[in-house]
């Protein structure tokens, strides 16, 4: 996703901004008339923090692609050839087999059409049958695509097929595909999610007996409305999650951002119904999957109280779980926290998946 605000150019003619789309993200430009809108770097991949020379003849900038975390790279605004300065990593990554990605495209229940990727375990052999995961994104105004994710290598060295996709209600597909889920989350989103795993369970090397769903904060929420609404997933780890607007609201540093999104612009207590319909929580009565919690204590986006009431209402209706807490932990913890809790982390979501599937 964006990392940075626009950049002029130095006549002050030009503005050079990111944009998210079809799971990479760019630098573009546009003349100051609102014309010339042009791509400028990003294809294929993400491009972070960049910034110019004094000349403004060479701008520098974060590069990563699916199989390199990232490089810095410099482009020479006149000749449009790039150079990349950094072999960050080379030494470990030219010997490791990662594994390999297909990306596809299908349809969403609307007809529309839904890119995805599907990553398969290093050494893998199209005649065995594997189990799988489920990753969904955050936000859930962000995309998955061209980025290096070592959640997904991790689960895939450990002999699962992992796929992930952009449902409706993320970025990188137009302001229609974002606003699908606008004021019904839970709808469009999770028809997207079932028919994504409605098309990688038709694979002939997918076990569709041992199947895994995952995700943190919006998609910590899609895990836990989704045990609420399908007994498909063998097992479920939800993650940071969102359970329950109607308390959120009074618990979240995002509250004013989630009413706007969920309840026409309107506090719980003007529109009860909206924050409850749209709440996994009210669905949590159905659900069977043994699902593991994992949660930060200093969560101050999806507070913890969030998960807690999943645990509680699982623990209640007798469905396997357990919650496990992270202390001194931001929302970030999988990707910002401290070296060894991450790796905790990791150990925790593979050995739940390891003992159900």
């Amino acid at each position: 996703t964006e990392f940075m605000s626009p950049v002029w150019s130095k006549d002050g003619k030009t503005l050079y901004f990111q944009v998210d789309r079809h799971g990479s993200t760019f630098v573009y430009s546009i003349s100051l008339d609102g014309t010339g809108l042009n791509a400028i770097i990003g294809e294929g991949g993400a491009v972070g923090s960049f910034c110019f020379d004094k000349q403004y003849q060479k701008m520098a900038y974060y590069y990563a692609n699916i199989k390199d975390p990232c490089q810095v790279c410099v482009l020479d605004m006149e000749t449009g050839t790039t150079k990349q300065l950094t072999e960050l990593n080379k030494a470990v990554l030219q010997n490791i087999d990662l594994g390999d990605i297909e990306e596809v495209w299908y349809k969403s229940p609307s007809g529309m059409d839904l890119q995805g990727w599907i990553l398969k375990p290093p050494g893998f052999d199209p005649e065995k049958k594997y189990p799988s995961i489920l990753e969904i994104h955050g936000g859930p105004q962000v995309q998955y695509g061209n980025f290096f994710m070592h959640e997904f290598y991790y689960l895939a060295s450990k002999g699962y097929v992992v796929y992930f996709t952009n449902p409706r209600g993320g970025r990188g597909y137009g302001e229609t595909h974002t606003r699908a889920i606008w004021n019904n989350w839970g709808g469009a989103d999770y028809d997207d999610l079932m028919a994504w795993t409605d098309f990688v369970a038709q694979k002939p090397y997918i076990d569709q007996e041992r199947m895994g769903v995952t995700g943190g904060s919006y998609g910590g929420y899609m895990t836990v409305w989704i045990i609420g609404h399908t007994h498909r997933f063998k097992a479920a780890v939800a993650q940071r999650v969102v359970s329950n607007f109607i308390s959120m609201w009074g618990s979240s540093d995002f509250n004013w951002i989630f009413q706007d999104e969920i309840a026409e612009n309107k506090p719980p207590f003007e529109n009860l119904e909206k924050y409850w319909q749209q709440s996994p929580i009210s669905y949590i009565g159905n659900a069977q999957t043994p699902t593991l919690i994992i949660h930060s204590e200093n969560d101050f986006r999806c507070p913890i109280e969030q998960g807690e009431q999943v645990f509680v209402a699982l623990k209640y209706q007798g469905v396997e779980t357990e919650m496990v807490r992270f202390p001194d932990e931001p929302h970030g913890l999988s990707r910002s926290g401290r070296t060894d809790r991450r790796i905790v982390r990791l150990g925790h979501i593979s050995g739940w998946f390891d003992k159900h599937m």
